[in-house]
């Protein structure tokens, strides 16, 4: 039996018109030219919103607009329960009319739609019958429903644009084998793939499988227990940068649970902290060959220093004392190498170069503070006053003997513009001091402070009951709480 399908749409009571992808009306039959009270002439192809204009601001051109950019976006049918459109009168008029429309894609051989067949019907009468019928609520319960099916799609579509712009690798992995259900832009371009969703993470990347990765995650659907790695090196075979690489990754496989508590998924997030981990071995290899750099230029000063000392009449007392002080330099360099020349505490600061100047001393020595870190300047400056006081208390002062002690005390308290370092050496139990010796190097180097900088100050008395030095110094950057700081605020120095 032959049947001619356009005849027979012709013949439809029931209004149909085709649109191209442009909107433009290719096709219509009888009924819809007579319900829009059209010629088809009139409107053949014409855009439709050109044939039936709408204000852009309007309700109905927004709904009849967003329905069919949905259709050609996504390939899929999309219905309006109910729309108000206005139709132009043959005399010119507008009359208001509703219906009831459902568009659906006509799909070319590329699989998009080429045209959208668009099926009305006009409800006028039977939105004037509910109008009068207003007490059954039929119509504002329809318009409810409709409005909030909006605003759902909508908060969704803005939802997956959230996901999809996320600064930070992003995918979720649904049931026991972990199969891609959605990963975003960041995700796609780590592992330099697309074909991902709908296969399982040891299909799409084989390469994680061999790595140990599926153990992991199948242990958290397991357990229902978090997975959190930091700085992994993972291997990548992706065919696009920055995978087929090693990259260093911060992640968290964080389980999906149901309303029953049951695991039903895993949110695989992230980032890749490659480049700063780069970086960072760079840094550490620069400071080593500065670290290098400076013992070798260390050595060299102390074989200068020997070599032109040993022509020099009585002057191994002077070579010791030059001596010292390079040692306590390259302790302070040292320490500050340790920490990547990041601020140093001032209690490894004193302990290190009380320590490294004479050995055990057990409560001999007391310190008192806080742990707070000082820039590196000051570190090495603090570092060779505090050398040259513990030097002249075991030749002169409180440790020349058996019974005297040293207390070392500092604070770092708030100043006007920045934080200040208040630091106090106080001698007693030593050997009477009858008057001030005279002022030597040592003696110079201390009194000239820690910096050059405004607001450094320091206050050298030789009390009849010991030596005293008030250090105070405004810190460029102020100081900062060490992070470890912890147990008691005094202890005594521990040597190595």
């Amino acid at each position: 039996m032959n049947i001619d399908f356009l005849e027979l749409a012709e013949a439809s009571p029931n209004p149909y018109v085709l649109m191209d992808r442009d909107l433009r009306l290719v096709w219509m039959n009888r009924a819809y030219c007579a319900v829009t009270m059209r010629a088809r002439e009139d409107i053949i192809d014409r855009k439709m919103f050109d044939a039936f204009p709408a204000d852009p601001d309007s309700e109905s051109y927004r709904l009849l607009r967003e329905s069919l950019d949905h259709v050609l976006e996504t390939g899929e049918p999309d219905e309006i329960a109910l729309i108000r459109y206005d139709i132009a009168r043959p005399d010119g008029g507008m009359e208001s009319r509703y219906w009831s429309a459902t568009h659906t894609p006509l799909h070319g051989a590329d699989g998009k739609p080429d045209y959208i067949l668009q099926h009305t019907v006009d409800v006028t009468e039977l939105q004037e019958l509910r109008r009068l019928r207003d007490e059954m609520g039929v119509l504002r319960r329809a318009d409810a429903v409709q409005a909030r099916n909006r605003s759902l799609e909508r908060e969704s579509q803005r939802l997956l644009e959230f996901f999809q712009q996320a600064p930070g690798f992003v995918a979720v992995l649904g049931g026991p084998t972990h199969v891609f259900q959605m990963a975003n832009a960041a995700y796609l371009r780590l592992v330099g793939r697309d074909d991902l969703v709908g296969r399982t993470v040891a299909e799409a990347l084989p390469e994680v499988a061999a790595q140990g990765f599926i153990d992991t995650l199948d242990e958290v659907y397991r357990t229902g227990e978090a997975y959190i790695g930091r700085r992994e090196p993972v291997l990548l075979d992706g065919d696009r940068e920055p995978a087929h690489a090693r990259r260093v990754l911060n992640f968290i496989f964080q389980p999906i649970s149901d309303g029953d508590g049951a695991i039903t998924g895993i949110i695989v997030q992230g980032a890749d902290v490659t480049e700063e981990v780069e970086y960072e071995e760079r840094q550490e290899l620069l400071i080593q060959e500065l670290n290098h750099r400076v013992k070798n230029t260390l050595a060299v000063v102390q074989s200068i220093a020997q070599q032109t000392f040993r022509t020099v009449p009585d002057s191994a007392p002077a070579m010791a004392t030059f001596k010292a002080r390079l040692h306590a330099l390259a302790a302070a360099h040292g320490l500050l190498t340790e920490s990547s020349w990041s601020p140093a505490s001032v209690r490894e600061i004193v302990e290190l170069t009380v320590g490294a100047t004479f050995g055990s001393l057990d409560d001999r020595v007391l310190l008192d503070g806080p742990d707070f870190l000082l820039n590196p300047e000051v570190a090495l400056a603090l570092t060779m006053i505090v050398h040259e006081l513990t030097t002249n208390a075991i030749k002169y002062g409180a440790l020349s003997g058996d019974d005297g002690q040293v207390h070392i005390e500092w604070s770092v308290n708030a100043g006007e513009d920045c934080d200040v370092l208040s630091l106090t050496w106080r001698e007693r139990g030593g050997p009477p001091v009858a008057h001030a010796p005279r002022e030597g190097f040592g003696t110079r180097l201390i009194r000239t402070g820690i910096t050059s900088r405004r607001g450094t100050s320091v206050d050298l008395r030789f009390e009849p009951e010991g030596v005293v030095c008030a250090l105070e110094v405004m810190l460029e950057c102020g100081a900062h709480r060490a992070p470890s700081a912890e147990g008691p605020i005094r202890s005594s120095v521990i040597p190595d």
